[in-house]
C-alpha cells in the first residue's frame, strides 16, 4: 500500500506539475511574442499619452487591441493582471517529484557508481541529497552574478549570453560526473528552471512592484527595473525549450547512459535556444531560417553520437547466446523490479511497465534490454550486481 501511495502522489503532483508549467510556459511566449510584435501606434493621441507600440489580433471570433506604455499610463486599473503564481507552482512541483522520486531513494537514483570521480562514485545517500540541493542553489547563484556583473545595465547582453551558454555546459559536464544519467539529465534541466523562477522571484515581480508603487505615488518609475525584468525575462524563454526537453528525457536510456552523455545535453540545449530564437525573431518580423537549420543539425549530431556504435563502444561476447541463457541472468539481476509483481521494496509495478516474467516478454523487449543493460544505465545504481560478463552476454543477444 505504501508503494501505490507514493505512485499516486507522484501521479497528481506530476499532472498538477504539468498544468502549472504549460500555463506559466504558455504565458511567457505570448508575452514574449506580444512584446516583440508591438509596431509603433498609428493613433496621434495614443502616442501622445505614452503608448510605446502596439498589437491588433483576431482570436476566437474577437479582436484584440494590445498596447505597451514607456512611461507610466495616466492611470492603472485596480484588477492589474500579474503573472507569478504559474511560475512558482511549477517549481514547487517539480522539486517536490525530484524528492519524492529521486531524494526518497538516492542511492538507487542519484549515485554515479560508474563515475570517473573516487569521491562522487562513493557518496551515500545523504551526501547525494546534499549535492543535488547545493547544484541547485549554487547553479542560481552563478547565473545571477554573471547576470549581475556582465551586464548590470543591461548594454552587454551578447556577452552575458555567451558566458551563461559556457556555464550551461560546465553544468551538463559536472552533472554528468557527479550524479547517475538520468539524475544529470532532470538536474541540468532544474538548474535552468531554478534560474527561471528565481528570475520571477526576486527580479521581475519586485522590480514590477517598485514600478508600480512609484506611478502609484506619481513618481517616475527607475528604468531599470523594467529592462532587468525583460532581461530576465528573455532569458527564461530561451530556457524554455531545453528544459522541457531534459524533464522529459528520463524515458530515453540512449541518450543519458551515453558516456559523453554531457555532450549530447549540450547539443540538446543549444538546439533548443537556436530553434526558441528563430520565433522571438519571427514575432518581430524577421525571418531567419539559419537558426531552427541549426538547431536541427545539432540534434542530427546528436542523434548520431547516442545512436548504437555511434559514439560508444558496445559490450562484446564470443557466441550470440540462446533466449534461456538471456532469461536466466534477467531473472537473478532485473526481474526483482521488472516483474508484473516486484518484490524489490518501493515498487509498485514494473517500471515504466516492463515486466519479464516470462521468455516472450523479455523475447518482445530485446532491443530495448540490450540498450540499457550494454550502456551500463540498467540495472540502476548497479544495485544487483550484474558483472561484465553478464552484460557481455546480453549484449551479444541475437535472434
Amino acid at each position: 500500500m505504501q508503494a501505490y501511495l507514493l505512485d499516486f502522489g507522484n501521479f497528481m503532483l506530476r499532472w498538477l506539475h504539468v498544468i502549472a508549467a504549460i500555463a506559466w510556459i504558455g504565458e511567457s511566449i505570448y508575452f514574449v511574442m506580444l512584446d516583440n510584435s508591438l509596431r509603433t501606434p498609428k493613433a496621434a493621441e495614443d502616442r501622445e499619452k505614452g503608448v510605446f507600440g502596439e498589437m491588433w489580433a483576431v482570436h476566437g471570433g474577437g479582436f484584440y487591441h494590445n498596447q505597451k506604455y514607456a512611461s507610466a499610463p495616466a492611470k492603472l486599473p485596480e484588477d492589474l493582471h500579474w503573472s507569478f503564481w504559474k511560475a512558482y507552482t511549477t517549481w514547487l512541483t517539480g522539486f517536490g517529484l525530484f524528492v519524492i522520486l529521486y531524494m526518497v531513494n538516492p542511492s538507487f537514483y542519484l549515485v554515479n557508481p560508474g563515475s570517473d570521480w573516487a569521491w562522487a562514485a562513493g557518496m551515500s545517500g545523504w551526501q547525494a541529497n546534499v549535492m543535488a540541493l547545493a547544484f541547485l542553489l549554487i547553479g542560481w547563484v552563478v547565473y545571477n552574478e554573471l547576470c549581475k556583473r556582465l551586464s548590470p545595465n543591461m548594454e552587454r547582453d551578447g556577452v552575458l549570453s555567451i558566458a551563461v551558454a559556457v556555464m550551461m555546459v560546465v553544468v551538463a559536464y559536472l552533472s554528468s560526473q557527479i550524479f547517475s544519467g538520468r539524475a544529470a539529465f532532470l538536474l541540468t534541466g532544474a538548474v535552468m528552471a531554478t534560474a527561471m523562477s528565481a528570475n520571477v522571484f526576486f527580479w521581475i515581480i519586485p522590480g514590477q512592484r517598485r514600478m508600480v508603487k512609484a506611478m502609484k505615488a506619481g513618481e517616475t518609475p527607475n528604468p531599470l527595473d523594467g529592462k532587468r525584468g525583460k532581461q530576465r525575462s528573455v532569458h527564461n524563454t530561451y530556457f524554455t525549450l531545453p528544459v522541457v526537453l531534459l524533464m522529459i528525457s528520463n524515458h530515453y536510456s540512449f541518450a543519458y547512459s551515453h558516456e559523453l552523455a554531457w555532450v549530447i545535453m549540450s547539443l540538446f540545449i543549444f538546439a533548443g535556444a537556436l530553434i526558441r530564437q528563430y520565433f522571438v525573431l519571427l514575432h518581430a518580423g524577421h525571418r531567419r531560417p539559419a537558426y531552427p537549420a541549426a538547431g536541427v543539425a545539432l540534434i542530427l549530431v546528436a542523434f548520431w553520437m547516442a545512436a548504437p556504435g555511434g559514439g560508444q563502444a558496445t559490450a562484446t561476447a564470443s557466441a550470440s547466446p540462446g533466449l534461456d541463457e538471456v532469461h536466466a541472468i534477467v531473472e537473478a539481476r532485473c526481474v526483482a523490479c521488472h516483474s508484473r509483481e516486484p518484490s524489490q521494496a518501493g515498487f509498485n509495478a514494473p517500471p515504466a511497465g516492463m515486466a519479464y516474467d516470462t521468455l516472450e516478454q523479455l523475447r518482445a523487449q530485446q532491443a530495448k534490454v540490450k540498450e540499457v543493460v550494454a550502456s551500463g544505465y540498467m540495472p540502476l545504481g548497479n544495485m544487483t550486481g550484474m558483472t561484465d560478463e553478464e552484460r557481455a552476454t546480453i549484449a551479444a543477444w541475437e535472434e
